[in-house]
């Protein structure tokens, strides 16, 4: 007689996932406030981020990579707020590559996947980090990402040389997810070449590697300049919580 667990179908455990959070920018749109510490409605704005991350049942560490400076107030936030998927949080490089190779290497033996996700994008929702994940997962590359809106033209010296078409262009938000390997090797290597890049997806796609995009969302914006954070209040507002 057959068990009749047995004829369930199971489906497979998730991979482990650290978040590597970058959070060493010297925020220099933010007229001189350090963006990471900034209050937003009650809380920081990174402590927003993590709480968000912490918050996800397919992320199982999280590592933060901020400056020298603000390693013990950051780590003294987490133990504050409890924040209890933060294992470590430690010093970045000079670039963003550096700063997540850091926060890569500091990550547990375990990890299969690695997400990162900008300290200051503090309104990802828990669907689009569960959507992005599963699909790293699956493929092993992708992001979350939303359609072009505005007309964007090409120009150099002020003089508009192409418009390029906004059907095929789309905004990449984080978090960047990656099989953990993948991602080491293509930031070692971009890391050697000398080549500054914006996010984690060029270095991958230098290697070859397409990435799939997932469906992202126009409230998970970076707060850059102070203007964003009036934004970031209204998308508070807007869910009720301020």
């Amino acid at each position: 007689m057959p068990i009749f667990g047995a004829l369930r179908k199971r489906r497979p455990a998730a991979p482990f996932c650290t978040a590597v959070v970058p959070a060493a920018g010297s925020s220099t749109r933010m007229e001189g406030q350090d963006k990471m510490l900034l209050e937003l409605g009650d809380r920081p704005v990174l402590v927003r981020t993590l709480q968000a991350l912490e918050a996800c049942n397919l992320i199982h560490e999280i590592v933060v990579v901020t400056r020298e400076d603000l390693v013990v107030p950051v780590s003294r936030l987490c133990r504050d707020f409890g924040l209890e998927k933060v294992t470590k949080v430690v010093t970045g490089g000079a670039t963003r590559t550096l700063s997540v190779l850091a926060g890569i290497r500091s990550a547990s033996p375990e990890a299969e996947l690695i997400a990162v996700h900008d300290g200051a994008r503090p309104f990802v929702t828990q669907e689009l980090l569960e959507e992005v994940v599963r699909k790293a997962a699956e493929c092993g590359a992708a992001a979350p990402a939303v359609p072009v809106t505005d007309t964007v033209k090409r120009a150099k010296d002020g003089v508009v040389e192409e418009t390029l078409d906004r059907e095929i262009l789309f905004a990449i938000q984080t978090p960047q997810v990656f099989e953990a390997s993948l991602l080491k090797a293509a930031l070692q290597k971009a890391a050697e070449d000398g080549v500054t890049l914006t996010d984690d997806c060029a270095a991958v796609e230098r290697l070859g590697m397409r990435i799939s995009l997932t469906k992202g969302d126009r409230a998970n914006l970076k707060l850059t300049t102070p203007t964003d954070l009036d934004l970031g209040l209204g998308i508070l507002m807007g869910r009720g919580e301020v």
